[in-house]
């Protein structure tokens, strides 16, 4: 049997990169998986590619409307939710010196506060047994020039997953963050540079970039009953470069 048959999973940031590659693992592994994002056009793309398990509804994560138009589908729809992907996020070069305001309140928009309430909002829909998965990254425990700002919002991420492991005992939900190291996505790719992330894939210990399906892979974990005894934790999948 596979290992999320007949479970019913959202993933944020899912029409591109990690979320998209973490869709289409979850339906291999038998879950029904909806996709949410802000571009309707990488939507329909991914829609192709996932096939029938899967519905993709279009909103930005630091929408609480559009967050609420999401699970008023998934309940309508299939009733409750078995797991929480909080993969969306977003993130710019900003040397200190060089950040704004409007880069500061865009990036814990996004990050911070459309995770949080991505995970508060489908707590109704969630039963014992549920996994939440929040994206973190090896840069919320590593110096990284110029992406201060973005650090220091999947700090936060870390310890949002501490609390909330805490705020749910007794609930048999469980929540852990899963931390890309440098990862061959389009955002990364955008925001950092291809030159500048192949290099720094070179510096790990396994001495390249990450696959998003490498990334999926534990993903697809985390969300299974193989991880039954974990919450509150932190898994990279980052190739050695913040453990070393």
């Amino acid at each position: 049997m596979r290992r999320l048959e007949n479970k019913t999973a959202v993933v944020t940031g899912g029409g591109s990169g990690i979320g998209l590659a973490t869709a289409k693992r979850f339906i291999e592994e038998g879950a029904f998986v909806y996709i949410f994002g802000r571009r309707q056009a990488a939507l329909d793309a991914a829609l192709k590619q996932l096939g029938p398990n899967a519905k993709a509804v279009r909103g930005s994560v630091s929408d609480l409307a559009d967050l609420d138009r999401l699970y008023e589908t998934v309940k309508a729809e299939r009733g409750g939710l078995d797991i929480v992907f909080a993969n969306a996020g977003t993130g710019a070069v900003a040397a200190l010196g060089a950040i704004t305001p409007e880069h500061y309140a865009e990036t814990f928009d996004i990050n911070v506060k459309g995770t949080l309430f991505t995970v508060q909002k489908a707590l109704p829909l969630l039963s014992a047994g549920g996994s939440i998965i929040l994206t973190g990254s090896s840069t919320g425990v590593m110096g990284t020039p110029q992406f201060s700002v973005y650090s220091a919002t999947k700090a936060a991420i870390r310890n949002l997953a501490r609390s909330w492991a805490l705020d749910l005992r007794g609930t048999g939900i469980r929540v852990n963050v899963l931390s890309p190291g440098p990862t061959r996505t389009e955002l990364a790719i955008e925001v950092m540079g291809e030159e500048a992330m192949a290099a720094m894939g070179a510096t790990t210990p396994l001495g390249r970039m990450a696959d998003p399906s490498e990334t999926a892979a534990v993903a697809a974990f985390l969300a299974s009953g193989d991880s039954s005894f974990m919450t509150g934790s932190e898994v990279f999948a980052d190739g050695g470069l913040a453990q070393i």
